[in-house]
């Protein structure tokens, strides 16, 4: 090999197994050979750091291109770019769109007041938030004075069942919704429960499924609110609201929807869904964090879940995340106007994904196989403990999760696939793989590399 003009690291020759272990490596350096005990990642990093060029033989060379990230060959070598990170988890958040940052980026600078002061200042922040209003208002199909902000999809959450429960009180004491619910929707009803409410909680199929004549038989003379979401944020199975809430409205009972892994994602119209509340969540389409909002349509007051000041009509305390709202409401027009052609090129990928990864021996798609979010690619993986995995595939570059990121910690089997009807071994190896338009081809064929080896890898004990 020509190694003229090179003073850096080079690999020579690897001496055990080529995976992301604990392994012994010949490094050939400036004439000499030294035996080191380093992991892959480790080496990878100390001639990344030398800005060095990699020499490898055949039997090596594919190994590093495939799972560390080797860019293109120069002068007999390969540029080592470090590894390589592919972030496939955006169902648990996503990064903000250059958008929505341009957009709350004076809202941080000389339009800093305070909304509800009425000097020159306040009244435009107070003007950024009402046209923010609009913004969302139309992206969904609402009217203006039927979005309330709130910090999040969680607040959305508790403050429409807290709220129409305590609308509805005199009626009943009865709640329906679902088994695979977010922990916003399931905490809080089972909070009611302790206060005295009966909640039904209706199964799903193994794709994660209801059906309407379900929810109408669950129906009773005293169910005051039925709770079901728009999409799963586990497995991504979208579930027929409108069919649902078509029942709900026949019994005169309240219908709220958390839409926060659909909201810009796929196309809603509250008009056409004839829901009563729905909640969402800014960072989910590539908004801020720390703000979402709750559509509560035109006749349905809820108590304030929150107190203090007038904010929001009187309905929500606290002074307003001005910045926060602005970026929300950019990102969500951006994800409204390009979803078509955004969702053309996930929904390939994701499809792409699913077919690749079900050729691993022992491995499940989750889910609804056609009726699923254009992003979400969920696996549930025989023999496979999800934390291990996860973290394993973290270290190759794939940044994955194995559910909700409010339980990604978790050590128990997923909740979602044990409500599906999966056993307790295979609900222990599930993986959410989410995807959005800035994926790539190039990190499909990672994925599809990468994933399959390091399941091989820990199935085999190494």
């Amino acid at each position: 090999m020509d190694e003229k003009g090179f003073e850096a690291l080079a690999v020579k020759d690897i001496i055990t197994r080529a995976n992301i272990n604990r392994g012994t490596f010949y490094l050939y350096y400036k004439d000499k050979f030294d035996l080191l005990d380093q992991t892959l990642s480790e080496v990878i990093q100390d001639i990344g750091a030398s800005g060095g060029i990699v020499f490898l033989n055949d039997g090596v060379r594919r190994f590093f291109i495939r799972t560390l990230g080797l860019d293109k060959r120069e002068e007999g070598g390969y540029k080592v770019m470090g590894l390589r990170k592919v972030y496939v988890d955006h169902a648990a958040t996503t990064a903000l769109s250059t958008t929505a940052f341009q957009a709350m980026l004076p809202y941080f600078g000389d339009t800093f007041a305070n909304p509800s002061a009425i000097h020159e200042y306040g009244v435009n922040a107070k003007a950024g938030v009402e046209r923010s209003r609009r913004m969302i208002a139309k992206a969904i199909g609402a009217k203006n004075n039927e979005i309330f902000f709130t910090s999040g999809g969680t607040e959305s959450d508790n403050w429409a069942i807290l709220g129409a429960v305590a609308q509805r009180s005199s009626k009943g004491k009865h709640i329906i919704t679902t088994s695979i619910e977010h922990n916003a929707v399931l905490k809080t009803a089972e909070a009611l429960e302790k206060q005295g409410y009966e909640v039904t909680y209706l199964p799903v199929d193994y794709y994660g499924r209801i059906t309407p004549e379900q929810l109408a038989e669950a129906i009773r003379e005293d169910t005051v609110l039925v709770s079901i979401m728009m999409a799963n944020n586990e497995i991504g199975t979208i579930l027929p609201i409108k069919d649902l809430c078509q029942v709900a409205r026949q019994r005169n009972v309240l219908f709220h929807t958390d839409a926060v892994q659909a909201v810009g994602q796929v196309k809603i119209d509250v008009r056409d869904l004839n829901v009563d509340l729905l909640s969402m969540s800014a960072h989910k389409f590539q908004g801020p964090k720390g703000v979402g909002a709750l559509f509560v349509k035109i006749g349905r007051i809820l108590p304030p879940l929150i107190h203090g000041g007038g904010q929001e009509k009187g309905s929500r305390a606290g002074t307003e995340n001005v910045p926060g709202i602005v970026g929300m409401a950019a990102a969500l027009e951006e994800a409204v106007a390009t979803m078509a052609e955004k969702n053309r090129k996930v929904v390939a990928m994701r499809d792409r994904l699913i077919q690749g990864i079900l050729k691993i021996p022992g491995s499940y798609l989750t889910g609804d196989p056609e009726n699923r979010l254009p992003g979400m690619a969920s696996f549930a993986f025989a023999g496979m403990d999800k934390k291990p995995l996860v973290t394993t595939l973290s270290k190759a570059g794939i940044l994955a999760s194995s559910a909700s990121a409010c339980t990604a910690g978790s050590i128990n089997p997923s909740r979602i696939l044990l409500a599906t009807g999966a056993s307790e071994s295979l609900a222990y190896g599930s993986l959410r793989i989410s995807l959005n338009e800035h994926n790539s081809e190039e990190d499909m064929d990672y994925l599809l590399e990468t994933i399959p080896s390091v399941i091989s890898n820990m199935r085999n004990g190494d």
